[in-house]
């Protein structure tokens, strides 16, 4: 490179980041204040360094027959299922096995990696790729989502979602076995949210910049200039039977923490190119959901995921989406990932993609599959049940190619559950996870054919 450019490049980057520091400067002014009831002013567009604004790294390109979302390391079809591996590992089954089965992307969550074996280890092995030894992208999330199941009373249920809460060990014999004692002591404060781990019991503290921060620590990886991940930033998670003046509150914190994670995660952009999404929140509140979606699609996300209660069962969620998706077909809007947080059931699947959405995640199809649930175009299988214990050379769906489909029958599969052989569980996870990916690209064929 000549000395000019050279010389040129290097005081862009010192622009640039001065303007970013600049920016969260000017917001941490604008976001400090004495009092928590006092209204804060949200940083705008402005507030940003303009190279932020740059075509984002996970933009979608929606021009050709078949969209597909860029990583740094090559494309992802959309739309696409991401399954879920809390502990950065998929439940019975190791990434290669998933891989086999189609699956592209992996969400793995922050909180529970924080905790254990904590995010500097990670870092120290050269970050979640190397650490797990899978070359494909991952989704980390802010860890929210469980501190604040942990705050309204939710985390058994989140738990059994792919959580770790319940197999903490207890200490001495009258200690609970759910460590009652650490659940719904969690304290939320304007600058962060402290909670305490359920392993040791010890104070955790969360911020917007720390959770950013840990992300990256997750995703450190020395030995390359490039890292496929995609990072959440920290916000809050109300229930659904919130009051509506409490949720107004709420949204307006996400907005600001979600404003402090993004300023974070600029300041070392350039070095560690992870895509960063927001959190649009709102609830089923038609006034805030789209206050929410109009304000953050004015900052430089790399791409937008839908967060929050969706409704109280399924036909909520799709009155909402029926009316807030297609705000987001602007041109300023359209080119960006969407991508929905945590639901993906096999009719929810299908009311997404046709609502426009990218991307999905959920433990739906591992779970189910430990608990002898299988997944078919029939419907499901439940391959406890007598009548399969004679099913002899019949296939779990009649028409499957996945691994164990191709070697194994319903009988034998049967005859595992029954008999509580680990070996029944991993077969069971291939099926369902090669099912759903192979829901996706059907779903995508009909895009690309016009059913959809």
């Amino acid at each position: 490179m000549p000395l000019h450019d050279a010389l040129e490049s290097m005081v862009a980057k010192l622009r640039n980041r001065v303007l970013s520091i600049g920016g969260r400067k000017r917001f941490r002014s604008l976001a400090t204040t004495t009092s928590d009831h006092l209204p804060r002013k949200l940083p705008t567009s402005l507030d940003f360094p303009p190279w932020a604004y740059e075509p984002s790294r996970s933009c979608i390109d929606r021009r050709g027959a078949r969209p597909v979302m860029t990583t740094p390391h090559g494309i992802v079809d959309t739309p696409g299922f991401v399954a879920v591996g809390t502990n950065a590992a998929l439940k019975v089954v190791d990434f290669p096995a998933a891989d086999d089965a189609g699956q592209q992307l992996v969400f793995s969550n922050t909180y529970h990696l924080l905790l254990h074996p904590g995010t500097d280890v990670i870092r120290e092995a050269g970050g979640i790729h190397k650490f797990t030894g899978r070359d494909g992208p991952f989704i980390t999330d802010s860890g929210g989502f469980q501190v604040f199941s942990l705050k309204y009373g939710g985390v058994a249920e989140s738990l059994e979602s792919g959580g770790e809460l319940k197999r903490s060990p207890s200490r001495g014999k009258k200690k609970p076995y759910w460590r009652s004692d650490v659940m719904g002591k969690v304290k939320v404060m304007e600058d962060h949210v402290e909670f305490k781990s359920y392993r040791d019991g010890s104070k955790i503290v969360l911020s917007p910049e720390s959770s950013i921060r840990a992300q990256k620590d997750i995703g450190a990886d020395n030995s390359a200039s490039v890292i496929e991940q995609i990072i959440i930033p920290l916000d809050i998670l109300p229930p659904h039977h919130i009051a509506r003046e409490e949720l107004a509150a709420s949204v307006e914190r996400s907005h600001r923490w979600e404003a402090r994670s993004l300023f974070e995660h600029l300041l070392d952009s350039r070095d560690r190119k992870q895509a960063i999404f927001c959190v649009v929140h709102g609830g089923t509140d038609v006034e805030l959901r789209t206050k929410s979606l109009e304000y953050l699609t004015t900052l430089p996300w790399d791409g937008y995921a839908i967060g929050g209660s969706l409704g109280n069962g399924r036909e909520e969620m799709k009155t909402l989406l029926s009316w807030m998706m297609p705000l987001f077909n602007t041109i300023e809007r359209r080119d960006k990932c969407r991508h929905l947080l945590g639901i993906a059931d096999i009719e929810s699947i299908h009311c997404a993609v046709h609502h426009g959405f990218d991307t999905m995640d959920s433990s739906y199809p591992t779970k189910i599959a430990r608990h002898g649930t299988l997944l078919t175009k029939d419907g499901l299988i439940r391959i406890k049940r007598g009548q399969h214990a004679k099913s002899f050379g019949m296939k779990i769906d009649h028409d499957c190619e996945c691994s164990t489909c191709t070697h194994y029958d319903r009988a034998y599969l049967c005859h595992l559950f029954k008999s509580n052989e680990p070996l029944g569980l991993r077969l069971a996870t291939v099926h369902n996870l090669h099912f759903m990916n192979r829901l996706m690209a059907d779903l995508r064929r009909d895009i690309l054919h016009g059913k959809v």
